[in-house]
């Protein structure tokens, strides 16, 4: 329906998007108003707002997973306008693997982007059966994986410590459970989660590869409901309900592993004291103050203990806390204020006969962000805010204990102050042209109290100076930012992005695997912050009324103040640690393929990535540029999905990528009747190829009760067993002591796994 006057003045119709069950605000679902050819989606908060002119229109509101919902609106003037959409109990012909407009493939000016909501991924096999977002989006282009089973990822030949990973706002540092076998996010408790793997708008910083934007549940306000799992080694439970009904809600989800009371069965009393568990706590609650204002605090707890009878404790563990206020000022201005908390530490515990200590160290950070939205119209949309990021690390140091033969080694701690402000324009020029762009501001202050030493070219310390609480350094960047696409027609565009990020903080660490003992380090008098240029251009396809996508996208990044390490290098309690750190230069470059359906019984994608990415450091390889760690040429990966009938639902992905470069003794020599190796070229040999074939089926019986439902997931992880390498060893041959020989420890074969979960 359509009647208006376009001699009048345009009003503006604003409001939230919402889950009609729960009250859920809905990020990215879209309202069109096909009358006036117009087309919106929802922001991160479920807000949206349009310009219309005067008159009575037909509106449709869409979501992933939802009904349509159609609406006949009359809009005279500025008007603020809810909506709530039903989602689907049963979809077999509409299966989807994508979390966005179905257009925005082709139309949207983002690039390198990719959202996912949890309901999407019940069906891609992991290992252990548990639902993993960070293992979902190694499937993607340009996201290699850690290792085996690892959580840990690399983008478009980054590091891991370049990946920030937030959680409603808040950075996770280590995103790990069990040394990397689970990550830290249970999906029960996460709504959607957007992967930036280039074109990164502006209102993003700190980190030069990638950002994993992830935003928990806000709870049901609507009704009390719940719901988990039973696991072979973990289980979890989620209860949401209001605390007002329509007005106020809360979530509360906690997960934990129980291979540790399999230890208890031991006949051995050390190994019945051991320790093997995790267990993580999300929590959520809204309190809406009116039509206009509404305030959230949500946090996340999560501790890793491992240890060996009293010989050896190693625990870990993050936590963080956000209070955010959602402002509506007026129909096309929103405002968000956050004040965020986010906190790492870890410990390891040491009680030999002799040699007695504990090892210590933590991060913490305080963030106060400001952010403003402003819809001026329908073909421009303005973001600008600031932020202030106080940044404190203590680095691990050791406490002796008063009969050990080790002393205590205590290192100051560092501390900085990141200030940022940023401002982006969303255009729309034509039918045919988008455009993202935008400049952001960073000023990091190095600050006191302690004590900072300047090196010489072997790394010994030649002077030292002590600054109180002022600023010992400033470090200015300005960081621009453009994404654009250009529409041939509905089916075909380009697009293009440039973006230049600065990194303030650094992580230490000389295996692909982060590991929660690894260093970090702030900028400092030596260590200057990691700055990277990403320039990439694509194409993108869709066909069949959307049905299936095709992109491919290349990218060339270029990295400054990259770090690695002089040989013989300590990284544990060392107050000089600066002066065993080398300073050099990155690139990666490379080609993403992504062919992708999204809908009807058979749905997934088929990805593949051919890239480099190389490092170079003056005293190391001659000054030669030379593999980094996470360089993979070949990267395969195949999922589907089969809606097999109304009640099972068969899953499968197969993976195979190039192995890892690695650093191989190139010789041996003996010292005291011990054999020692030596080395040459850094990164100049290649683990195994890997591939792995993963399947899983889901029986979800039909609904006799619509207070309980439960259904089962089986799955089985690298199901023809391939044994992997996981290290590569030397050992001299038992027969013939001078011939050396390479062995491989593989960490899985084939993995079962079987998942009892409920709704209530």
């Amino acid at each position: 329906m359509f009647n208006t006057s376009y001699g009048q003045e345009k009003v503006t119709l604003s409001g939230y998007i919402k889950d009609s069950n729960s009250g859920e605000n809905l990020i990215a679902a879209v309202m069109r108003i096909p009358a006036l050819n117009l087309s919106t989606y929802s922001n991160n908060y479920g807000f949206y707002s349009v310009s219309v002119p005067p008159g009575t229109y037909e509106v449709q509101i869409s979501f992933v997973g939802y009904a349509n919902k159609v609406d006949s609106i009359q809009v005279n003037a500025d008007l603020r306008k809810d909506f709530e959409i039903t989602s689907k109990s049963s979809v077999i012909e509409e299966i989807v693997v994508t979390g966005k407009k179905e257009d925005d493939h082709v139309t949207s000016a983002q690039m390198g982007n990719m959202k996912f909501t949890m309901e999407e991924l019940k069906n891609i096999p992991v290992v252990f059966g548990e639902k993993d977002i960070l293992k979902t989006i190694q499937l993607l282009p340009g996201v290699s994986t850690g290792g085996e089973g690892s959580s840990n990822f690399y983008v478009r030949g980054g590091g891991g410590d370049q990946n920030l990973i937030l959680l409603d706002e808040a950075t996770v540092y280590n995103a790990s459970h069990l040394l990397g076998f689970f990550s830290t996010f249970n999906s029960d408790a996460i709504k959607d989660a957007s992967l930036y793997k280039g074109g990164i708008p502006a209102q993003y910083g700190g980190r030069i590869s990638s950002v994993m934007d992830i935003s928990m549940l806000d709870g049901n306000n609507k009704k009390f409901s719940g719901e988990g799992g039973l696991g072979l080694i973990a289980s979890r439970l989620k209860l949401e309900g209001p605390l007002v009904k329509d007005r106020s809600s809360f979530m509360i989800s906690g997960r934990r592993t129980y291979a540790d009371l399999f230890l208890k069965l031991s006949p051995d009393e050390t190994t019945k004291s051991s320790k093997l568990y995790f267990y993580d706590l999300n929590a959520k609650m809204n309190y809406k103050l009116n039509d206009r204002n509404t305030l959230y605090l949500s946090g996340y707890f999560g501790k890793d203990d491992l240890g060996y009878g009293d010989l050896f404790g190693f625990d870990w563990g993050n936590a963080t806390a956000t209070v955010r206020w959602n402002s509506v000022i007026n129909s096309q201005l929103f405002s968000n204020t956050s004040l965020i908390y986010s906190d790492f530490n870890y410990n390891v515990d040491v009680n030999s006969d002799e040699t007695k200590f504990t090892i210590a160290s933590k991060i913490r950070n305080w963030n106060l962000k400001q952010d403003f939205s402003y819809y001026s119209n329908n073909n421009n949309t303005l973001r600008f805010g600031v932020n202030v990021l106080h940044q404190q690390i203590k680095p691990a140091s050791i406490a002796a204990k008063e009969d050990s033969d080790i002393n205590s080694i205590t290192v100051d701690n560092r501390q900085g102050i990141e200030a940022s402000a940023y401002v982006s324009h969303e255009w729309k020029p034509t039918d045919k042209l988008s455009l993202i762009y935008g400049l952001r501001l960073s000023d990091f202050m190095v600050m006191g109290p302690g004590s900072f030493f300047e090196f010489d070219a072997d790394g010994e310390p030649t002077s030292e100076s002590y600054f109180e609480n002022v600023v010992a350094k400033h470090y200015f960047n300005l960081e621009p930012r453009l994404s654009l696409s250009y529409a041939f027609n509905p089916e075909n565009s380009v697009k293009a992005s440039f973006n230049r990020i600065s990194q303030n903080l650094h992580q230490l660490t000389n295996t692909t695997s982060s590991l929660p003992t690894d260093q970090y380090v702030v900028s400092s008098l030596n260590i200057k912050p990691q700055i990277a240029d990403q320039a990439a251009i694509g194409y993108f396809r869709t066909f069949q009324d959307n049905m299936y996508e095709f992109s491919v996208e290349t990218y060339y990044k270029y990295m400054h103040n990259q770090i690695d390490f002089r040989n013989g290098a300590d990284l544990q309690a060392n107050k000089y640690m600066e002066g065993d750190l080398l300073y050099g230069v990155g690139r990666s470059y490379g080609a993403e393929f992504l062919m992708r359906k999204n809908k009807g019984r058979l749905s997934g994608w088929l990805s593949y990535t051919l890239a480099k990415s190389e490092r170079q450091f003056d005293q190391i390889n001659e000054g030669n540029w030379f593999n980094a760690r996470q360089d993979r040429t070949h990267d395969i990966s195949l999922v589907g999905i089969y809606q097999l009938s109304k009640k099972w639902t068969l899953g499968a992905t197969f993976v195979y990528y190039t192995g890892n470069a690695i650093t191989f003794p190139s010789g041996k020599y003996q010292v005291d009747g011990k054999t020692l190796f030596y080395y040459t070229e850094r990164n100049g040999y290649r683990m195994p190829d890997y591939h792995r074939l993963d399947l899983s089926i889901t029986y979800e019986p039909k609904k006799e009760n619509k207070k309980f439902h439960s259904s089962w997931a089986f799955g089985v992880y690298n199901a023809y067993n391939r044994k992997n390498a996981y290290i590569i060893d030397f050992r001299e041959n038992e027969q013939n002591p001078n011939i050396t020989e390479a062995y491989r420890i593989a960490l899985f074969g084939a993995i079962p796994s079987v998942t009892w979960n409920f709704k209530f």
